[in-house]
């Protein structure tokens, strides 16, 4: 089991995932969003292959639109 601290808030997966199935886990599928993991963000492009691994800390912003 791992620990993930996601917007200052703790959750437990049962084993390592990749960013791409993080955000399923949190549906946030089709929405634009930002992930910063550990203090550097991660490129859209590098979703797949970015395995996260117990301890990590990430901040997920979602953009909203208006003005």
């Amino acid at each position: 089991m791992i620990q993930l601290t996601i917007n200052d808030q703790i959750q437990h997966f049962e084993s390592p995932i990749n960013v791409t199935q993080l955000i399923d886990c949190l549906a946030l599928q089709g929405k634009r969003i930002a992930i910063e993991r550990n203090g550097e963000i991660i490129p859209r492009s590098q979703f797949t292959e970015q395995i996260l691994v117990d301890g990590d800390q990430l901040e997920v912003v979602v953009a909203v639109g208006g003005g």
